[in-house]
């Protein structure tokens, strides 16, 4: 049996960690056969076209790529984590995954207390999953999570 519980912060985090490190294995080389390595001496925000497809776009892009067809990142899929719709446990639609992404903005412009709330949030929403209606879940857990419409 497949039972299943709300994804904590530490879990979620180790995650994003794991997503975190891929994506710097990728960009960073790119950035650097690019700009050269005065680029990681710049205090500039932004260096220009590049900076922003490699450090923005793309990493936005793949991550909704990924979480359109896997429900999950390669850091989610590592810890056995899925994202779900709030409501149904289903597989979010397109656009939710896009309000989520966006919604991390939310999230982490008050001193990263979107974030912060999976660990105290009794379902483990973040602002994020709260503003797309989504949850993450853990598998392979004793306990089956209730949904809002199931009795």
């Amino acid at each position: 049996m497949n039972e299943q519980e709300y994804a904590g912060f530490w879990i979620r985090t180790g995650a994003s960690i794991i997503d975190t490190t891929l994506m710097l294995i990728i960009i960073l080389p790119i950035l650097t056969a690019i700009y050269g390595t005065d680029y990681w001496k710049n205090e500039s925000f932004v260096l220009g076209f590049w900076d922003v497809m490699f450090n923005y776009i793309l990493p936005a892009i793949a991550v909704i790529i990924s979480w359109v067809y896997k429900s999950a990142t390669p850091g989610k899929m590592a810890t056995r984590l899925t994202i779900v719709d709030a409501k149904t446990g289903g597989k979010p639609s397109t656009g939710q995954f896009i309000g989520r992404y966006l919604g991390y903005y939310v999230s982490m412009i008050p001193l990263f207390l979107g974030i912060i709330w999976v660990g105290i949030d009794k379902r483990k929403q973040g602002w994020h999953d709260k503003l797309a209606g989504t949850v993450v879940l853990r598998s392979n857990k004793s306990e089956p999570v209730k949904f809002e419409n199931q009795v």
